[in-house]
């Protein structure tokens, strides 16, 4: 069986979204989902699936502890699943190429610190692009720098609000996500 560990901050659409995808899989599971947020509504949804969820603080993220929690789980990916904070560079030593992460632009546009959710889609609203997407890579010591993985577009051109975007990106969001993260466990 392989494992897949998901860090989260907010909602969780794609958490939820990624446990359902894998709910009936043969031989890859959700083992947990890790968030820095003790109100996030992510928690709700993975309790719905039985999926166990450990809330952690940024002392608890840079000292260890939660490298010791990711080590009793022994995933084979970590997934960063809308996660706000930098992923500790020790971490990201131990487990090389094993922690992904999706962003809701097409990178290296709009990428680095503070470039999250809405903030990337009045962005590119504000800059009036023609085209946006989402980009799929490897996490490594810094925002968004990490190796493509998957990339997809989508036109924008009769969007007319940040919002409309969202929309578009969360469904690319969503078709694409679960599909890279098997592949990546299928090889």
């Amino acid at each position: 069986m392989k494992k897949i560990l998901l860090f989260a901050s907010g909602t969780g659409s794609n958490v939820e979204n990624i446990i359902q995808y894998f709910k009936n899989h043969h031989d890859i599971f959700v083992v947990g989902v890790f968030t820095n947020n003790p109100h996030a509504k992510v928690l709700e949804k993975a309790k719905k699936y039985d999926v166990p969820t450990f809330i952690f603080n940024n002392e608890e993220l840079s000292k260890g502890f939660v490298l010791d929690k990711i080590a009793e789980l022994k995933p084979d990916l970590i997934v960063l699943a809308g996660f706000l904070w930098k992923m500790p560079e020790q971490i990201v030593a131990i487990y090389p190429n094993k922690i992904i992460n999706i962003h809701p632009a097409l990178l290296p546009k709009y990428g680095g610190k503070g470039m999250y959710g809405m903030n990337v889609h009045n962005a590119i609203l504000g800059n009036k692009e023609k085209e946006t997407g989402i980009t799929i890579h490897y996490v490594n010591e810094n925002y968004d720098e990490g190796e493509f993985i998957f990339q997809k577009k989508v036109n924008i051109e009769d969007c007319a609000s940040a919002d409309e975007i969202a929309a578009k990106i969360n469904e690319l969001e969503h078709k694409h996500f679960p599909e890279i993260i098997e592949r990546l466990l299928d090889h």
